[in-house]
């Protein structure tokens, strides 16, 4: 009788969000309560509506986290009905040392830390602050976020290559504006260090315009690094976004065989999905349908 409880209730927290039935509705339930959290610390931030509504504030954040707490201490004790934390101790602890259980932790700790360890005024307001990470729980429930975690996992090694190529641009840019600039400059290019805080605005093509170069050599070379900027920051768009839709045709099965009529639909349902969220453009919505009612997705 406990272990079928146990096992019900398990796969009413861990059902997978893609299919009807009651573990979809939870998930829902959860996720607006993660999004009206969010919503509920700025507004806070608004001492006009804080201080009137103080009282309200506090009873929605205690329900909150009697219901996150509720959440996390249910995923805790039925994570032994999977067998990778089988053990009742080591399984456990296995468990609570994963991402998403970490997370689902620190959505509950600002609230019960100040009860363990005294913290003056200026701490509890920035522990208030972290609630806002709450938002991190999302990442259980969402569809495009797990699917963002994968393609992330899988392009890696692309993605780290790509870090490194930017901090080398980095490096060599500041050193040549710093080279370029500094005896006309010396505030604002005062070394190599703060000459970087340039190189990043340029490169992410922000240029806030706080610092700028004056002289023909630096001129030169801010207009081939803002060129780069467009180029670098470019790559990694493309490369999630081609990533992405391959993700989409292997989640969808075999792109060699015929689809069911039902993986047509999964696979429209999923491209709205990503469209919704703001992960695929509509031109790459269209193409992707193109691509799949000719056959060859």
């Amino acid at each position: 009788m406990h272990r079928r409880i146990k096992e019900k209730i398990y796969h009413l927290i861990e059902a997978d969000p893609e299919k009807p039935g009651a573990g979809r509705i939870v998930d829902a339930c959860i996720m607006a309560l993660i999004v009206a959290n969010v919503i509920v610390v700025i507004l806070e931030s608004v001492e006009g509506l804080f201080v009137p509504y103080a009282t309200l504030f506090w009873a929605f954040d205690l329900f909150s986290v009697a219901v996150f707490t509720v959440e996390y201490l249910l995923r805790l004790w039925t994570c032994t009905v999977n067998p990778h934390y089988a053990h009742p101790v080591l399984g456990r602890l296995r468990y609570a040392a994963t991402p998403l259980a970490i997370i689902d932790l620190l959505a509950i700790l600002p609230f019960f830390l100040p009860m363990f360890i005294p913290l003056d005024m200026r701490s509890m307001r920035a522990l208030r602050l972290l609630r806002v990470f709450r938002v991190l729980k999302i990442g259980r429930y969402s569809y495009a976020v797990k699917m963002l975690g994968r393609v992330l996992k899988a392009q890696m090694h692309v993605i780290g290559v790509l870090v490194f190529i930017l901090v080398l641009l980095i490096v060599i840019t500041s050193s040549l504006m710093f080279f370029a600039e500094h005896e006309v400059q010396p505030d604002d290019f005062a070394n190599i260090p703060i000459a970087m805080w340039w190189a990043v605005a340029t490169l992410s093509t922000v240029g806030y315009g706080d610092v700028f170069p004056v002289t023909p050599l630096g001129k030169a070379l801010g207009g081939i690094i803002a060129l780069l900027g467009i180029g670098i920051f470019a790559l990694p768009a493309g490369v999630l976004s081609s990533a992405f839709l391959a993700e989409i045709q292997r989640s969808g099965g075999d792109a060699d065989r015929p689809r069911s009529p039902e993986e047509v639909v999964d696979l429209l349902e999923r491209l709205a999905r990503l469209r919704d969220e703001g992960i695929l453009t509509d031109e790459e919505v269209a193409d992707q349908k193109q691509r799949l009612f000719r056959g060859d997705g």
